[in-house]
């Protein structure tokens, strides 16, 4: 049953995604074949527009992905759908696991046709040293390499995006708990949900600061 609700949960978060993966990963084919003709302004300016336009692409993945998320869990737990969501003969810790797994599988992906876009759009050797030289410091001090210190980067993004859904899963639930101003409530719990696992993140980091 697990992997019918994955199933399913995939099939209506993607239908959309889909659409701003394929509009990055365009803009950024255009991005490097306008940027790479060179002595021409005008391709220079429409390079930049693809750019720019790829980059506005990639926040529309992130934003999209965690708002058809959050839409998701609320329709299906409580909108016109939670009927039958919630007459099916499973646990409702299949129900949340199928959601939690959704929200993994959908934010690696679009991670993934990020690092795509950029790559096709801006991969050069040149680019790669530049990168190198800005993260060489960083790299030294936490006696490191500039590859794990963008891994580290992307994980922690990564981390980071999971723990806002996460906050906004357990939002909705507290708010519609509550018979009146649901939304409100949501967005006050979600909140402030978000922000004790920073403090508690910060807390965890500033203990380990003192012993190394």
């Amino acid at each position: 049953m697990l992997k019918k609700l994955l199933k399913y949960d995939l099939k209506s978060i993607n239908i959309v995604l889909i659409v701003f993966y394929l509009l990055s990963i365009f803009f950024s084919l255009l991005t490097r074949i306008f940027l790479n003709i060179d002595n021409s302004f005008i391709c220079n300016v429409i390079g930049q527009i693809c750019n720019g336009t790829m980059i506005a692409m990639m926040f529309n993945i992130i934003i999209n992905n965690m708002i058809r998320l959050w839409v998701r869990f609320k329709q299906n737990f409580y909108g016109d759908e939670s009927y039958l969501t919630h007459t099916l003969p499973i646990p409702k810790k299949t129900l949340y696991l199928s959601k939690f797994i959704t929200s993994v599988i959908t934010l690696l992906i679009s991670f993934i046709v990020i690092v795509i876009s950029l790559f096709i759009a801006h991969y050069s050797k040149e680019n790669i040293e530049l990168v190198k030289n800005l993260l060489m410091p960083l790299a030294t001090i936490y006696e490191s390499t500039t590859i794990s210190i963008i891994i580290s980067f992307v994980f922690i993004l990564f981390l980071e995006i999971l723990n806002m859904l996460q906050s906004g899963y357990l939002g909705i639930v507290l708010g519609h708990k509550k018979n009146n101003l649901k939304m409100v409530y949501t967005f006050v719990f979600g909140f402030i949900t978000y922000l004790m696992t920073q403090i508690f993140a910060l807390a965890v980091v500033f203990i380990s600061a003192l012993f190394n």
